[in-house]
């Protein structure tokens, strides 16, 4: 699949990127977990204060097949940092370098924006992940532990 395109997200692709969301969602083993409106997503995206932006994978013959979506986070040490919150890639069409290009655009647009780094989370079960991540020589911190409270 040579004609994957790059490109910077767009509200009329939110729709898509949902149905992506639902998928991923599936694949974690919590397919009822997403309760974001489509309404609220894209106002989050594109409304007056945007809080996340997104790298959208496409082909013009299958249209978008992944995106990678991302969020500032500051750091008192080290100043801003790019968040990762998700690189999702449909399943038919995984491992075709998809999620490359994705990362690939996010260190690109990281260091473009002069961030200090970039962040994510991995699921320990999700070994080709964690693979994936290992070829960009990413530190496993074990060291920190989640936490979350929810309303």
């Amino acid at each position: 699949m040579t004609d994957i395109k790059i490109r910077k997200a767009l509200k009329e692709d939110c729709p898509r990127m949902m149905e992506l969301v639902r998928e991923l969602a599936v694949y974690e083993r919590a397919p009822d977990a997403v309760t974001v409106s489509q309404t609220h997503f894209e106002e989050s995206g594109f409304g007056a204060n945007p809080v996340w932006w997104a790298y959208i994978a496409e082909t013009d013959a299958e249209g978008i097949l992944g995106f990678a979506l991302y969020y500032i986070r500051y750091s008192t040490w080290k100043g801003q940092r790019m968040y990762l919150e998700d690189i999702i890639v449909t399943e038919a069409a995984r491992r075709m370098g998809i999620g490359t290009l994705l990362m690939d655009a996010l260190i690109a647009g990281a260091k473009e924006r002069q961030f200090c780094g970039i962040t994510w989370q991995v699921l320990e079960w999700n070994t080709l992940a964690i693979a994936f991540y290992q070829k960009y020589n990413a530190h496993f911190d074990s060291e920190w532990i989640n936490v979350s409270l929810s309303f």
